[in-house]
């Protein structure tokens, strides 16, 4: 069954969307409403962008997303350095056969679903080399075009509370992202349970609800 197939079959949309979230909330305690969101900005072809301050799980969240869809998953860490090029992939020089020639090297924009971790750290240079593939699903590195494997799923995160080192979002590229989602702290109770979650030897997997 593909992501079209769900969008016009509204009852095995209703089922693989519940079974998806509930497969989630196996492992993210709490964050309902993030959970929904993130999942409704997948299936409606989106991007998201997650804020708020360090260690609420926003990378796991972004990892166990990927598992549950059965989706290649990536991880930049962005910083003030990083260049397009660390992104988007590079041109390199190399000998086959005793002749040299060009290959292109892939980057982490290679995959299906990507965490942008702290991207506001990331000069507006380097923010920018994500506008063609969010919007168009493509990367143009030296005059040639290279399709992304469908679906594509951007989530990007930024911290509220540390604004040194850092550059806020143009409107160009916070016009990539269908929702902005507030990750905010959880519950006490919800704290009990990741207290006990996290303190015992055994571990939950996410398996994958749909095929990739």
């Amino acid at each position: 069954m593909t992501q079209h197939d769900l969008t016009v079959q509204p009852e095995a949309f209703r089922t693989t969307f519940a079974a998806l979230s509930e497969e989630l909330h196996r492992i993210i305690v709490g964050q309902s409403e993030v959970i929904e969101r993130l999942l409704i900005a997948f299936f409606a072809g989106g991007h998201v962008l997650l804020e708020g301050v360090p260690g609420l799980g926003k990378t796991l969240l972004a990892k166990s997303v990927a598992q549950a869809l059965g989706l290649s998953f990536k991880r930049i860490q962005c910083t003030p350095d990083l260049m397009p090029a660390d992104i988007l992939g590079t041109q390199l020089v190399v000998e086959r056969e005793g002749r040299k020639q060009f290959e292109f090297a892939k980057g982490p924009i290679f995959t299906q679903i990507l965490l942008a971790d702290e991207i506001n750290r990331a000069t507006p240079k380097t923010q920018s080399a994500l506008l063609e593939a969010m919007e168009e699903r493509q990367v143009t590195v030296s005059g040639t075009t290279f399709r992304l494997e469908e679906p594509f799923f951007v989530m990007a995160t930024q911290n509220p509370i540390e604004m040194e080192g850092t550059f806020p979002l143009p409107e160009a590229q916070l016009d990539r992202f269908l929702f902005k989602i507030l990750v905010e702290y959880p519950s006490a109770e919800a704290l009990s349970q990741i207290l006990r979650q996290t303190t015992v030897a055994q571990t939950v997997d996410i398996h994958p609800v749909v095929p990739p």
